[in-house]
């Protein structure tokens, strides 16, 4: 069996052409829980029709529910989950830990699919989804084919995009949109603020100016190496673009699939319906850099000759799906055809008897080419036929059993159901509230003695020595911080991870799902970070089943929305002070718009339109973006809810700021300098 190819399907029209053009599966979202909520999506009796559709043509859905959800949304997620159940979704594509956790207790038998919004990009973060259930896992588009390869054969299915947009950032972990404008990617509502100008004040600018934004992907000459390295399953990216940009987009990798050479004049086409600049395989090549840069221009813009080629690939009904119709027929007997499928399914439909001839008989050759003529359905039928003597069988009554057979075998076809049962997950014991302050430092070089007392987070590349130095004069707890970004990095990892702890670090910050299995391999307690989106009290309940001991909620809550952690099953915390980080990136934007690394000491800006300055750090071949100015609320202490502890988060302090924020939490002061009170007063869309 040929890879999956799996095409988007933003609409009715984007759904057919899908279909049409070589689609083995599609997903498409429904109602407002999807990361594509401006795309037309498929409501009520639309997704019936979809799923229908499809399955009728032997082509799977996958129903987008992709997105973060707060504690009121729950019931109305799962009553969505329970829909599809009824109509035989054939998988589930879930962001939010906490409505995994839920339709693992109700639906067991529906698969699921770990979104790409949950940031997976190592083996370690692969085995921990597999572990909470999830049949499949969307790795994160910065994977080069080697970091790809090691996540196979783990139990898992592995599903890669092949063709469509990049973020700058990885997938789950911006919050670009959400600080700036208020609308949440994670949400389904990014505003790509990407695209605007973004420049390296300080260089060259070789990004013309736009610093985050990248070209398209296409991986199609590299299809058949992504299948040898165990990837099941080529996504194309696309539920906000036309339905030509998908025929041509599943056309092209569903020849490279097969074997083939992709028609050049489609491929051509494919890039003139949308692109940016042209296309990119830089994260699968490890090739990053300027080269991977774009933005959409004229010449970007498909013409109309261009958009007609490309409907003409879905205009007819495509004829895939093999039917055996068996047609007995005699004077006097009631004529009886039968129809059945590769997929067991089998059905008998009867007529009238056939009448004597009174000239020439009805032959068998003439009745089979009567039958085999299935028109615009998605069927192709072989026909045997058994006529009794002298027997005429009109083609009329032929074409009517047909037609009749065809469509009970459509209606067997489409028919499908998941079990779905009205029970919960079993919600954990509550846990004691930790009201406290947690220092988060990016260097060792930030640590004075005006810290001692609080419990201080280091990053891992710290060294032992430094460790073992500060944990000799610290009096309280000291952990450190596994970056967010550790593509490839598994190994190194749990090898830091154990020299930290030798020289005395006591606890683990997990900053996503790629930290968790090497943490608890050490053997420290692990403190979950911003980067896990945990939005809801099943969320918590989720990461405590895997073995955190606290964690930080989501930064794109609101106060209000955190009520749920009054009691919930892990001490809940919040970042309360710091430049949250808006991006996570692994293509440095200054180091692609002309800094030079030798003399950026892993530290810089970028500069947007209205002349704010976004610092920008690098740690473990990643890049950080960081917001303009902090989140600040230490002369608002009363305004934070009591049961939640405080992060205060460090990036390019000074060793005298951090000792001086600090202070000033101690004592509520006021803020001497710019900042934001953040997501906390009104949250997001």
């Amino acid at each position: 069996m040929s890879i999956e190819i799996l095409a988007p399907a933003g609409s009715a029209d984007a759904l057919q052409a899908a279909v049409r053009c070589g689609a083995a599966a599609v997903y498409l979202g429904a109602g407002q829980f999807n990361a594509r909520r401006h795309a037309a999506n498929f409501d009520g009796d639309a997704l019936r029709r979809a799923v229908e559709y499809c399955h009728v043509r032997g082509v799977k859905v996958h129903l987008t529910l992709n997105t973060l959800l707060r504690e009121n949304e729950l019931p109305a997620a799962m009553k969505l989950v329970q829909e599809a159940c009824a109509l035989g979704v054939d998988a589930l594509i879930v962001q939010d830990m906490g409505l995994a956790r839920h339709i693992r207790a109700a639906a067991p038998a529906m698969p699921l699919h770990a979104s790409t919004q949950l940031s997976c990009h190592t083996p370690d973060g692969v085995a921990f989804l597999r572990d909470n259930g999830f049949s499949r896992v969307v790795l994160s588009r910065e994977m080069s084919l080697e970091e790809i390869r090691a996540c196979a054969g783990l139990g898992c299915e592995l599903e890669v995009f092949v063709h469509g947009a990049l973020c700058m950032c990885v997938s789950g972990q911006c919050y670009l949109s959400a600080a700036l404008g208020g609308r949440s990617g994670n949400r389904g509502l990014c505003a790509q603020p990407c695209r605007l100008p973004f420049s390296a004040p300080d260089t060259a600018d070789l990004t013309g100016g736009y610093a985050l934004s990248l070209k398209d992907q296409s991986l199609v000459a590299h299809i058949q190496e992504l299948a040898d390295a165990g990837v099941v399953s080529l996504k194309i990216e696309g539920r906000m673009k036309r339905p030509e940009y998908v025929a041509a987009a599943t056309a092209v990798c569903r020849a490279a699939a097969d074997g083939e050479k992709p028609d050049a004049g489609v491929l051509d086409d494919l890039g003139a319906v949308f692109s940016r600049s042209g296309f990119t395989d830089g994260y699968y090549t490890g090739k990053r850099g300027t080269a991977m840069f774009g933005t959409r221009r004229k010449e970007d813009i498909a013409e109309n000759a261009v958009l007609s080629r490309l409907s003409a690939l879905y205009r007819r009904e495509r004829q895939c799906i093999p039917v055996a119709l068996s047609l007995t027929a005699a004077v006097g007997e009631k004529t009886v055809l039968t129809a059945a499928d590769a997929q067991g399914h089998h059905l008998t439909v009867i007529g009238d008897a056939a009448a004597p001839a009174r000239t020439v008989p009805t032959t068998a050759e003439r009745a089979a080419a009567q039958l085999t003529k299935t028109g615009d359905t998605p069927y192709v039928a072989t026909a045997q036929v058994s006529l009794g003597e002298n027997a005429v069988l009109p083609a009329a009554v032929i074409n009517a059993l047909r037609r009749e057979a065809l469509e009970k075998l459509s209606t067997m076809r489409a028919a499908a159901e998941v079990p779905f049962f009205a029970v919960s997950p079993a919600p954990l014991p509550a846990a004691k509230p930790v009201r406290g302050t947690v220092l988060r430092l990016a260097s060792a070089a930030q640590y004075s003695a005006a810290l001692e007392s609080h419990a201080v987070i280091l990053p891992l590349s710290t060294p032992p020595e430094t460790v073992r130095d500060i944990k000799e004069r610290h009096k309280a707890p000291l952990g450190i911080e596994i970056p967010r970004g550790v593509f490839g990095g598994t190994v190194a990892v749990s090898r830091a991870l154990s020299k930290a702890k030798e020289a005395g670090a006591g606890f683990v910050l997990c900053g996503n799902c790629n930290a968790i299995p090497a943490a608890k391999a050490a053997g420290l307690p692990l403190v979950g970070g911003f980067g896990l989106n945990i939005t809801n009290k099943a969320a918590v309940d989720a990461y405590a089943a895997s073995g955190l001991a606290a964690t930080l909620l989501s930064p794109e809550l609101s106060f209000a929305q955190m009520a749920f952690a009054r009691d919930t099953s892990l001490p809940c915390g919040v970042l309360l002070y710091g430049r949250l980080p808006l991006m996570l990136t692994r293509n440095c934007p200054r180091k692609a718009a002309g800094a030079d690394c030798r003399n950026c000491r892993k530290s810089g800006v970028l500069r947007d339109r209205k002349k704010a300055d976004f610092p920008v750090q690098c740690e473990n071949g990643c890049a950080e973006l960081l917001n303009a100015v902090p989140t600040y609320w230490a002369d608002k202490p009363n305004a934070v809810p009591p049961f939640l502890f405080a992060l205060l988060h460090f990036t390019t302090e000074t060793e005298r700021e951090v000792a001086a924020v600090v202070t000033a939490y101690a004592t509520a002061a006021a803020p001497t300098f710019p900042f934001t009170r953040g997501m906390y007063r009104n949250g997001v869309e």
